[in-house]
């Protein structure tokens, strides 16, 4: 006997085996249905006194039978495949009057079905059939079209097929005109909540778009929540995820980003409510870093922070973890998959935590060596894309080239380079810092972040020409102070050739330092006298043939 899905508590054998005889039905793929299936169904349902519900392919094929509302019978998942539409339509009987609801047009809409139909019953007869289909995103109606109301053999004639042939060009030609306007990457609908920030969560916001764009996606959209308190389940609320799921619809996006850090119950809730794919901002910036990571020490370094990331995430994602390894003779009596899956990210995250404290004997090696050579080093630090790897290369005239992304640059790139009355040093690149660092990349680079910490002199590197400067230059503050850094710091107020004039005076005012712009070549000879004046003063000895240059 076929399953029967839903509310089928209660009811005796002859009757599921009924409704599992529905699966032999056949509808002719052009018909929302025949005189003969709506007989049935509103004899059925008016015997066992419950909705029916039926899921039907475009081959008018009955896939899934279910006792109950329209949301009471699952759909079949990764229905759409390839087309704008999932291929399913779904016809249930309603007991009493009233139309279509809204849960009814909620499945309608989430699982992008072909079309919806409600058959009304009374007295054991059909009679009033209600039919929905999706609107295409840019109608004047809402996200759903719906037909009036009519005796059911009314639409015995309607060409179904047609209907839906129709609007899936229209689904295509739409979405090929977004993506000739923004491109083919994947479309994304980012989310910042507001809970009295102000400002500053508008600002995030901004970055987080920063972050989708160098990840590779569109974001088509940018909602800030206001929100008291934030839902420990919806994070925004169920109403808000409601009107997200529309807009993505509206804008062909099939990917939330939130600002926020979401709980693994949260993120699982959100999915199910949406049907979209949901991220958070750690796991968009662990995805950019290993997007950049091209050393083997990198790709350890965001390896690990993936995985301590997503072990707490575990459950429910047991298809997902099956391609990380193992398998055959892995798994021991009774163990369950979870269990596996677990022990097996235990063991990798030992692995990689061993690899990289070779790494850091290494570079403490190497750090030794300097010191016994008495070659100052100076550290470049700054927020992501403020321009530090250009001006290493300008100061050091060397290295790799910029890059205007964020995290372009995830390993200490060292070049040797002159400062007057100096002599020769050592200039060092390091990761960028970004507000709210996922603490799992903060333990996973901290040995690389160690170069920060014995350096005798940083070169601060601040964007003048970004709005809010001054708290991105607090974030870099915090967070070497966070390290436990000690060593004199100069700033340097890069891209001044593209900074508003008097934003560049007042940052100057505020903070001091030196504008340069690392693209152009200007300031670099008042930076390096800043730098060699600092590094003197900090108790750095000269180079002998270095104090007559």
């Amino acid at each position: 006997m076929e399953k029967i899905y839903g509310k089928t508590e209660g009811l005796r054998k002859s009757d599921l085996k009924r409704l599992s005889n529905l699966y032999r039905r056949r509808l002719p793929p052009e018909r929302v249905l025949t005189p003969e299936l709506a007989q049935t169904l509103a004899g059925l349902s008016q015997e066992i006194h419950r909705p029916i519900a039926l899921l039907l392919d475009r081959g008018g094929r009955v896939v899934r039978v279910g006792v109950g509302d329209a949301k009471d019978l699952p759909i079949p998942e990764g229905a759409r495949a390839e087309r704008r539409l999932s291929g399913f339509r779904l016809l249930h009987t309603h007991l009493s009057p009233g139309g279509l609801s809204r849960p009814d047009l909620s499945v309608l809409f989430l699982h992008r079905l072909d079309s919806l139909a409600a058959l009304e019953v009374e007295g054991g007869q059909p009679t009033t059939l209600h039919l929905a289909f999706l609107s295409p995103p840019k109608a004047a109606e809402e996200d759903w079209r719906l037909l009036p109301p009519r005796p059911y053999f009314q639409y015995l004639d309607l060409d179904l097929r047609a209907e839906v042939e129709a609007l899936e060009e229209e689904l295509s030609r739409q979405a090929r005109v977004r993506e000739l306007l923004d491109g083919s990457g994947e479309r994304a609908i980012l989310v910042g909540v507001d809970t009295g920030e102000g400002p500053e969560a508008e600002a995030g916001l901004k970055e987080l778009a920063e972050l989708t764009r160098t990840a590779g996606g569109v974001p088509v959209k940018r909602v800030l929540v206001f929100r008291p308190g934030l839902d420990p389940r919806y994070l925004v609320g169920l109403g808000k995820l409601e009107e997200l799921k529309s807009l993505a619809y509206h804008e062909n996006a099939s990917t939330l980003i939130f600002g926020l850090e979401l709980s693994p119950a949260q993120a699982r809730e959100i999915e199910r409510v949406t049907g979209l794919k949901v991220l958070d901002r750690t796991q968009l910036i662990l995805d950019i870093f290993a997007l950049h990571a091209k050393t083997p020490e990198a790709q350890a370094q965001v390896e690990l922070a993936q995985l301590r990331y997503l072990l707490p995430r575990l459950v429910g994602k047991g298809k997902e973890m099956s391609r990380l390894g193992g398998g055959i003779g892995t798994r021991g009596p009774g163990e369950t998959k979870l269990e596996v899956d677990r022990r097996r990210l235990q063991e990798r995250i030992a692995h990689l935590s061993r690899k990289l404290e070779e790494y850091a004997r290494r570079r403490e090696e190497a750090r030794r060596q300097r010191r016994r050579q008495g070659v100052p080093l100076v550290a470049v630090v700054g927020y992501t894309n403020a321009g530090k790897t250009t001006l290493l290369q300008a100061l050091a005239r060397g290295g790799e080239a910029g890059e205007d992304k964020l995290f372009a640059t995830l390993r200490p790139l060292t070049r040797r380079g002159f400062l007057p009355g100096v002599g020769e040093v050592l200039f060092t690149d390091t990761v960028g810092f970004i507000r709210k660092m996922p603490e799992e990349l903060l333990t996973a680079f901290r040995a690389t972040l160690e170069e920060v910490r014995e350096a005798d002199l940083l070169v601060h590197v601040l964007d003048a020409s970004e709005e809010g400067a001054l708290e991105r230059h607090r974030v870099v503050r915090d967070l070497l102070l966070d390290l436990g850094v000690e060593a004199p710091v100069v700033l340097a107020l890069n891209k001044a050739d593209r900074a508003a004039p008097y934003d560049l005076y007042f940052l100057g005012e505020r903070l001091g330092g030196v504008p340069v712009s690392a693209l152009k070549g200007t300031g670099l000879r008042e930076l390096k006298e800043a730098l060699a004046g600092a590094l003197l003063a900090s108790g750095v000895r000269p180079q002998a043939w270095a104090q007559y240059t």
